[in-house]
């Protein structure tokens, strides 16, 4: 006779601005299992709003305490959070990891739009996934290929809303959970009034931006792309070696105007969340006349990327998942961070002085392993917003973890995680 095995405990920490944490929750306990929830904020608790729920109002130095009082207490058998490099969620790392308790991080996919992660462990430098093409092309052919159509969007403002519901709960109510730090690297309500200046110039950004791409295609000039992240982007802040992203244009814009060919031009590329709080076409004009280059180099917010990568002649990043997608372009890829696609064969190894004449090519099928490889193991088909992409991402959420299939099969390898970055002190 086999034995039904344990229900399952599981602790939902810090979730996305969406009801996803909620429904996933709701879906383990319909799977026959036990759901704990810590609100951190009344921001969090908007997005869970169920009775029972644990509320830490204590300061982080004190945090770890609570957590393994609370896990003894209820028996916590999985934690799952999203973005693992959050404070709170570092330090319940550390707490699991001496518990033998598994910690699954939830986050954006890779390979957006509508996919989302699930790995175990966490992300960039904490990540497992292989980084040796040998065990990538193993996986590859153990399993399928991914549906790559996209089947769930969500629109910019449906996404906006609920973020910006989010932090203005978190912040305007703070009081209720008074040692609560977001770990955000600008204050969220001057973060969002800045930014809904450049919601009324979109359409001017994307024309101009349009523009250069044509005149720039158009002269048939060699030229690169150099792809811009958030300032407030953990992956700058926890798998990068800058301290600032203006750090990273100077280094960047110094290294093209000493080693490209001449006649190449540099089109940098802002992200397009960016909220302008920041003036990198400043920051890059400063750099491009330090080092001789103005009139070679082209900053645009907007335009078709996709293009861009098909006639570039290089790709430079600091791990953004824009790198992932140049590589599925073909187009040759510098990371100047930790990114889980940076391996022989997918992006240059070489220092960045050598990517501009001898860049080193994409494996066509070594790439499409990778992305086989990822989807099969830490990725899941769906969305965070989209009510029916929830819904297949929470059931494919649940079974690989009742079924222990996270990272499988095969990606959760025995070494050690990515080593983090020494940072770089700006040069002055």
């Amino acid at each position: 006779m086999t034995t039904a095995p344990s229900p399952r405990v599981i602790l939902f920490l810090m979730g996305p601005s969406s009801p996803f944490w909620r429904e996933l929750s709701l879906a383990f306990e319909a799977a026959g299992h036990r759901t704990v929830k810590v609100c951190f904020s009344l921001g969090d608790w908007l997005y869970w709003r169920r009775a029972g729920a644990h509320h830490y109002r204590g300061r982080l130095a004190h945090w770890p305490a609570y957590l393994e009082r609370l896990i003894a207490r209820e028996g916590v058998t999985d934690i799952l959070l999203y973005a693992d490099q959050q404070p709170y969620h570092l330090a319940a790392g550390d707490v699991a990891r001496a518990r033998g308790i598994p910690v699954i991080a939830i986050e954006n996919g890779y390979l957006r739009p509508d996919w989302i992660t699930v790995e175990r462990g966490g992300m960039g430098v904490r990540s497992h996934f292989p980084n040796d093409p040998s065990v990538i092309r193993a996986i590859a052919a153990r399993v399928g290929e991914p549906d790559l159509a996209v089947r769930y969007r969500h629109g910019f403002w449906t996404e906006m809303f609920h973020e910006g519901a989010y932090q203005m709960m978190t912040y305007f109510w703070r009081v209720l959970y008074p040692f609560f730090r977001t770990g955000k690297y600008y204050d969220p309500l001057l973060e969002l009034l800045v930014g809904i200046p450049k919601l009324w110039k979109v359409r001017v950004s994307e024309a101009d931006a349009g523009r250069i791409i044509a005149e720039r295609m158009a002269t048939g000039d060699p030229f690169y792309v150099l792809a811009l992240q958030l300032q407030g982007d953990y992956q700058i802040r926890s798998n990068s070696p800058y301290i600032h992203i203006r750090d990273m244009i100077g280094e960047v814009v110094e290294s093209f105007a000493r080693h490209a060919p001449a006649g190449s031009r540099l089109i940098v590329k802002q992200h397009p969340h960016d909220n302008g709080w920041e003036s990198w076409s400043r920051h890059l004009r400063r750099a491009a006349r330090a080092h001789g280059v103005d009139e070679r180099v082209d900053f645009i917010d907007g335009g078709d990327l996709g293009a861009l990568l098909k006639a570039a002649r290089g790709c430079v990043m600091i791990n953004s998942t824009v790198g992932l997608f140049s590589i599925r372009h073909g187009c040759p890829t510098k990371i100047l961070g930790v990114a889980i696609y940076d391996m022989p064969g997918l992006t240059h190894q070489g220092p960045l002085d050598t990517f501009w004449t001898k860049p080193e090519p994409v494996d066509a099928r070594l790439a499409a392993d990778f992305v086989r490889a990822l989807a099969a193991t830490i990725q899941v088909k769906g969305d965070f917003y989209d009510p029916t992409g929830r819904k297949a991402a929470i059931a494919a959420i649940v079974g690989r973890i009742l079924e222990n299939r996270v990272n499988e099969p095969g990606a959760f390898v025995a070494r050690p995680p990515r080593v983090p970055p020494v940072k770089r002190m700006p040069a002055r």
